[in-house]
């Protein structure tokens, strides 16, 4: 059975063209995913993301459990509402899923984890928090919308009471705040969000999202689909789980190194895998390409270089630099002129650092003017 978010009528209201997204129907553009992706890169949209999951952690334990649990540490999260992105890993160094963190209390820490990987996430989180007596709360109650674009803090901050607009004008990259819109309705905002745009991702009351996304719209910002946010993201060098990541890659694999803290007594889940592999060298790596001749990559093409034939993960035309863009996994070592296969014609493709475009502009050496 099809699961559908409380904008379900909303968004079929506003024309858009509906599709299932890990057993979600959910919207994938309004009627230009085009238009969309230019919208939020310089003004503001807003996307529909409540079909992700909130987990509360609650209890004594709940730090040593997520010291174990998640591969980056949350002893970084010193401040209250201060965000952590990591991977949780199973025993052999795979990634479960990639989620954010956020530090509440001593005692209570909460959680945002994809939607396609919902229950096997809950079932693996609960499994690890019994030894801890942590309690796992899912909380069906709070729907998400992200409203990201150079002009979303903004447009946002100006539903709020006056009392809060100073704090959340304040807010640092990568951490939220609980404050409330001039009529009361309670809004945790994190400045977080999958577009490499500035904004906020914001929880919300199931009962409250309906008028919320109609005063944003009020306020000028308009809504934007699935299809512009994985061509936002990809441009914004992030990776899509299931497709750029899964169970049978590790951190390593993924170009997510960064989010791996192999701080001194801190056993978490995986740990030996990583360590081993980061000892030998990396038998596989993710790398991105830009294609500088017309045409489209996308997952599934073979990907051709010096070290062994590599494959295509998240791949597509990038509507901000008007070139192919992609994701490929390639054996470790040196890759020398690396070309792609398309039809039985093998294209020429560069090698370049990630992410591709960050809020608007492309990075160096991503356009050949760089």
């Amino acid at each position: 059975m099809t699961q559908k978010t409380l904008l379900n009528d909303t968004h079929r209201a506003l024309g858009a063209k509906m599709v299932d997204f890990g057993g979600w129907d959910m919207p994938i553009h309004y009627g230009s995913q085009l238009d969309e992706h230019h919208l939020v890169r310089s003004d503001a949209g807003m996307f529909d993301v409540s079909h992700m999951t909130v987990v509360d952690l609650r209890g004594e334990q709940v730090k040593p459990f997520l010291r174990t649990l998640l591969a980056n540490s949350v002893d970084k999260l010193k401040a209250t509402g201060k965000a952590l992105y990591s991977c949780m890993l199973n025993a052999r160094g795979g990634v479960i899923d990639d989620l954010i963190v956020y530090y509440m209390a001593d005692d209570f820490f909460r959680m945002v984890v994809n939607a396609s990987t919902r229950e096997k996430d809950l079932a693996w989180i609960r499994e690890q928090a019994a030894p801890f007596n942590v309690e796992v709360i899912e909380r069906e109650d709070l729907a998400i919308i992200a409203v990201q674009g150079p002009t979303a803090r903004e447009r946002v901050i100006g539903l709020l009471g006056e009392s809060d607009r100073a704090a959340l004008e304040k807010l640092g990259r990568f951490a939220a705040l609980e404050t409330a819109t001039a009529d009361g309705t309670a809004l945790f905002v994190a400045r977080t969000g999958y577009t490499g745009e500035d904004g906020f991702e914001i929880l919300l009351p199931q009962t409250a999202v309906v008028a919320f996304w109609n005063a944003l719209s009020a306020a000028g910002v308009r809504p934007a689909g699935l299809g512009a946010r994985d061509t936002l993201r990809l441009e914004a060098g992030m990776n899509l789980y299931g497709q750029d990541m899964d169970e049978e890659i590790t951190p390593y694999e993924a170009g997510l190194a960064w989010t791996v803290a192999l701080d001194e007594g801190r056993d978490f889940i995986g740990r030996d895998v990583l360590e081993a592999q980061k000892a030998a060298g990396n038998a596989r790596q993710l790398i991105g390409l830009v294609m500088d001749e017309k045409g489209v990559l996308r997952h599934g093409q073979v990907v051709l270089t010096a070290s062994g034939e590599g494959e295509i993960l998240s791949g597509t035309f990038s509507p901000t630099l008007g070139k192919g863009i992609a994701f490929a996994r390639v054996p470790g070592g040196e890759l020398g002129d690396v070309h792609v296969d398309i039809r039985g014609k093998q294209i020429p493709v560069r090698v370049v650092k990630f992410p591709f475009v960050r809020e608007g502009q492309a990075q160096p050496g991503v356009l050949i003017d760089g």
